[in-house]
C-alpha cells in the first residue's frame, strides 16, 4: 500500500518491574520499593527449578523468574541453610524479580536476601497456569512490534477497516459519516498498530488524540462527546485496508474481485482494497459493502467466485446451443404488475 510502505516498526528494549506490577496479574510486592526500577528485557518467563538445585549454566536470569508449587515446596523442604544457599545461587545473577504464584507467601529469609540483592519479590493469588498465561500475554504485548500510520480506523459491522490515502482526500469525513450511520471510531489521523501473536494486528489511537477528529473547514470535534459512548472503540483488530485515491481513468482497477490483494504490515498480511473516488461517489455505503463482503467470505461465500462459476456454465450452455440467448430471471410474470 502506497501510503504505509517502508514504515519502520518500533520495539521496546525493556520495561521496569514497576510496569509489570501495574499489569493485569494482580501482583503484590513483598519487598516494598526494592527492585521496582529493575529492567525486564525478555518477554519469556523462566521457572528456575534446575537453578535452585544448583545447575545455572543455562540459567536465563534476565527473565521474570516464576515460582509455582514445584519451586515453592522444594524450597520449603530444605533446611534454612540449604534454602539460603539455593536462593543465593540464583540471586548472584542480576535477575529482575521473583514471582510467587498460588498466593504462596515467600519465607522471611528469602525476602531478606532479595532486599540485600535489590531484587523485587512479587506474589499473585492466581495459580501457576493462569499466571503464566497472564504474564506471557502482558509481556508479549509490551515487547510486540508496533508502527504508527496516518489514516482513519473504524469498526464497520465488526470489521476493522483502516482508511489510508493522501492528505485531504477525505479519510476523516468518511469515518465521520460511518459514525453517524452507527459504526464506531477507533482512531483518526494517527493509528498505532501492534503485532499480537504473530498473525494479528491490533489498532488504537494515541493518548493525546484519543477520539478527537479534525474536519477541514469545521475544526476539531470530540466524537465521544458528540455521538456518545456507542460511537467509539478503544481498540480493534485490523482486517482490511482501504486505500483511497483520486480516480485515474488510465489506471486499471479490480472489477471482478477474483484477485485478492494483501499488504504486509510487520510481517502480517492484511487484505487491501484500492478504492478510486470522485465527486458524487458514495464511499460510505461502499465501505459498508466492503465490510459485509469480507464477512461473507469469512463465513464461506465468495460472490466473485459464485458469479464466475455461473458465467462458465452459461458459456458452456451457449457453446452447446448456438441459438441460445439471455434468459429472464423469472420464467413468467405473475398477475402482480408492480
Amino acid at each position: 500500500m502506497g501510503f504505509i510502505r517502508n514504515v519502520v516498526p518500533h520495539i521496546k528494549d525493556s520495561i521496569t518491574v514497576q510496569e509489570l506490577l501495574n499489569g493485569p496479574v494482580h501482583l503484590t510486592a513483598c519487598t516494598g520499593d526494592v527492585g521496582m526500577t529493575n529492567t525486564i528485557t525478555d518477554k519469556s518467563l523462566h521457572r528456575p527449578q534446575l537453578a535452585l538445585a544448583g545447575y545455572t549454566e543455562f540459567f536465563t536470569y534476565y527473565r521474570v523468574q516464576l515460582l509455582g508449587n514445584t519451586e515453592f515446596y522444594y524450597l520449603q523442604s530444605l533446611t534454612p541453610e540449604q534454602r539460603r544457599s539455593a536462593v543465593e545461587g540464583i540471586m548472584q545473577f542480576k535477575i529482575p524479580c521473583l514471582v510467587f504464584a498460588n498466593g504462596h507467601e515467600p519465607p522471611p529469609d528469602i525476602i531478606e536476601l532479595a532486599i540485600e540483592h535489590g531484587i523485587a519479590v512479587l506474589v499473585t493469588p492466581f495459580d501457576t497456569t493462569k499466571t503464566v498465561f497472564l504474564l506471557s500475554e502482558f509481556l508479549d504485548d509490551q515487547f510486540s512490534s508496533h508502527i504508527s500510520v496516518h489514516g482513519s480506523f473504524v469498526d464497520v459491522y465488526g470489521v476493522g477497516i483502516l482508511f489510508t490515502g493522501g492528505s485531504g482526500i477525505g479519510k476523516s469525513e468518511i469515518a465521520l459519516d460511518l459514525v453517524e450511520r452507527g459504526h464506531r471510531l477507533v482512531a483518526d489521523d494517527l493509528v498505532i498498530l501492534t503485532k499480537k501473536r504473530e498473525s494479528i494486528l491490533m489498532g488504537t489511537g494515541t493518548s493525546l488524540v484519543k477520539h478527537f477528529m479534525e474536519i477541514r473547514g469545521l475544526g476539531v470535534i470530540d466524537v465521544r462527546q458528540m455521538f456518545g459512548i456507542r460511537a467509539i472503540r478503544f481498540q480493534k483488530r485490523l482486517e482490511i485496508i482501504v486505500e483511497l485515491e483520486v480516480y485515474d481513468p488510465s489506471h486499471e482497477y479490480n472489477r471482478t474481485g477474483l484477485e485478492e490483494f494483501t499488504a504486509d504490515l510487520i510481517g502480517v498480511p492484511i487484505q487491501s482494497v484500492k478504492l478510486p473516488i470522485f465527486p458524487g461517489k458514495n464511499v460510505t455505503v461502499i465501505s459498508e459493502t466492503i465490510a459485509l463482503n469480507y464477512l461473507l467470505k469469512t463465513y464461506g461465500y465468495n460472490a466473485s467466485q459464485e458469479f464466475s462459476a455461473r458465467l462458465q456454465e452459461e458459456i458452456q450452455r451457449r457453446s452447446m446451443n448456438k441459438d441460445s440467448y439471455d434468459q429472464r430471471h423469472v420464467t413468467y410474470f405473475q398477475s402482480d404488475d408492480e
